[in-house]
C-alpha cells in the first residue's frame, strides 16, 4: 500500500529536478544580447517558455502541463523562487529572465516582421496589439485566447508569422505551442508568454521599478489582484519550497559545483 505514493513521488521530484536542470542560464547582458540575437533567426519552429514556481507547482501534480513545458526548446528562469531553487540543486541562477521584461525585447528584435498575438481578451488584446504595431510588428493574426487550439493552429497555419506570443496562461499555452510546432512547417519563435498581453494592453500594471529590481514584484501584483493570487503566491510559494525539499531528499544529485546535468 505506501510503494505506491513512494514511486509517484519520486517520479515527481524527478521531473522536477529535470525542470531545473533544463532550465538555460543566462550569465550577464552580453549572454542576454547573444540569445536575443539567436532567437531572431530560428530554423524551424522553437518554442521558448518561462519557468517560475508557478509553473513548477503545476507540473509537479500535472504531468501531461510538465511534459508540454519540458518539450520546449528553451527554457528560461523567471523568479526569485525558481533563483532559490536552482542554487538548492547547486546551480548558478543566472540572470533573471522575466518574460514582462524580455518578450517585449524579442517583440522590438522582430520589427518589420509578421507576428500572431493569440491571448486575453478586448479591450486588453487590441490595446497590445496597437502598441506592438506601433513599434513596428506586423500583425497578421490577433485571436482572444479562450477559443479551441485549432482555431490558433489553423491562424497560424493560415497567416504564416514569423513570431507567435502565446498569453493563455498555463496550461493551455504550452499544450498549443507544441501542437503548433507539430503543425508548422515554416521557421517561427513560439513564445509562451503568460500574462504579456494584459500588461502590455494595460490591464495589470507593472510594480515601481525599486520593487522589480529586488525580485518583489509578486508582491504588488498579490495587492493588485489578491483573489486571483493569493493563492498562486500565499500558498504556492511554500508549496514550492516543500517540492525542493522533497526532491533534495528523494531525488537525484547532481555533483557540487555542477552546472547541468548531461
Amino acid at each position: 500500500m505506501t510503494a505506491t505514493p513512494a514511486r509517484t513521488q519520486a517520479q515527481r521530484a524527478q521531473a522536477f529536478f529535470e525542470l531545473h536542470q533544463r532550465i538555460q542560464l543566462i550569465d550577464d547582458e552580453k549572454a542576454q544580447d547573444a540569445l536575443l540575437e539567436q532567437l531572431k533567426h530560428p530554423s524551424r519552429p522553437y518554442i521558448v517558455s518561462f519557468v517560475n514556481a508557478h509553473a513548477a507547482n503545476l507540473g509537479w501534480n500535472t504531468p501531461s502541463m510538465l511534459e508540454s513545458l519540458l518539450r520546449s526548446d528553451l527554457l528560461l528562469r523567471d523568479g526569485i523562487g525558481v533563483k532559490l531553487g536552482l542554487k538548492a540543486f547547486r546551480r548558478p541562477p543566472g540572470l533573471n529572465m522575466n518574460g514582462t521584461d524580455f518578450i517585449p525585447r524579442i517583440a522590438r528584435a522582430y520589427k518589420g516582421r509578421r507576428a500572431a498575438l493569440f491571448g486575453t481578451q478586448s479591450p486588453w488584446l487590441d490595446t497590445a496589439r496597437q502598441k506592438l504595431e506601433a513599434e513596428g510588428l506586423v500583425v497578421v493574426a490577433c485571436h482572444e485566447g479562450f477559443s479551441p487550439p485549432e482555431t490558433y493552429l489553423e491562424l497560424a497555419e493560415k497567416t504564416q508569422p514569423e513570431l507567435i506570443i502565446l498569453a493563455m496562461g498555463m496550461p493551455k499555452q504550452e499544450d498549443i505551442a507544441v501542437k503548433l510546432r507539430e503543425r508548422l512547417a515554416h521557421p517561427v519563435l513560439i513564445v509562451n508568454g503568460g500574462a504579456i498581453l494584459d500588461f502590455l494592453g494595460g490591464k495589470v500594471t507593472r510594480a515601481p521599478e525599486a520593487m522589480r529590481n529586488i525580485g518583489m514584484e509578486w508582491v504588488y501584483r498579490l495587492y493588485l489582484e489578491p483573489k486571483r493570487l493569493a493563492k498562486r503566491y500565499l500558498w504556492g510559494i511554500p508549496v514550492f519550497f516543500s517540492h525542493v525539499a522533497v526532491t533534495r531528499l528523494v531525488g537525484p544529485r547532481t555533483p557540487e559545483g555542477e552546472g547541468r546535468s548531461s
